[in-house]
Order: structure tokens, then sequence, then C-alpha cells
């Protein structure tokens, strides 16, 4: 299975965020220290800003950071809004065992993520770069 660009940066933007709690981050900030481009990464602030995902503030002092705790916000969650496509195409019913088969992984996909939190992949992130 493969998850879009967007994804990816969806799930990075939460997790930088999940490890500055107590503060608010900018665009410009979060796409230096990812390596992400700050025009693309506005798009996907914008789309988690509007599932209430990110909390945003404007003006000097401003920023983004999470709008609750990172062990409330589930990756399957994030995937499922930003793979709209997630599931899989409809078959015609002349491969009904096929159709089935592969129901059954993307469900086991999402079952996988739906067990991890951003505060999960913080954690991961965090020992990795250590």
């Amino acid at each position: 299975m493969r998850l879009t660009t967007f994804t990816e940066y969806a799930l990075r933007l939460l997790v930088h965020l999940a490890r500055c709690p107590d503060r608010f981050v900018t665009i410009k900030d979060i796409a230096e220290a990812e390596g992400m481009s700050a025009n693309h990464l506005m798009k996907v602030a914008q789309h988690l800003s509007a599932a209430g995902d990110v909390q945003t503030l404007r003006g000097p002092r401003g920023g983004l950071r999470l709008s609750r705790p990172a062990e409330a916000i589930h990756v399957g969650d994030i995937v499922r809004r930003t793979e709209p496509d997630i599931s899989p195409a409809a078959g015609n019913g002349a491969a009904p065992t096929i159709d089935r088969t592969i129901g059954a992984a993307v469900e086991a996909f999402m079952a996988v993520l739906d067990s991890v939190s951003v505060a999960d992949l913080a954690a991961e992130t965090e020992t990795v770069a250590r």
C-alpha cells in the first residue's frame, strides 16, 4: 500500500508538534527541521486545523500546536482523513475472493494504524534520533 506525501507530511508535522507540547511552532521551523516544503506543509496544516487536530495562532508568537494530547490522536484516523481512497476499489463481483482478501488486508493495515497514537510515533522517533 502506498500513502501520499500529504499523509507523510501530516504525520511528520503531528510528531514534530508532539515533541513541543508547551509552545507554538511555526511552519517555517517545522519545514526546516523536517526537510519539508513549507508551501506543502501549509496545506497540510490547514487540513489538520480544519479537522481539529492542530490549533493555529497568528501573530509574532503564533504558529501551530496540537489541539489535544498526542495520545488521543490515532494514526488510523489521520490516514483515513488524508487518504480518502484508502478502501479497496469496489469489485465488479467477478472475483469475490480477491475482493474479500484485499478488503481484509486493508482492514488489518488500518487496525495496526488505529493501535498507534502520535505520542507513540513521537516516542519511537525520539529513541531512533538518539
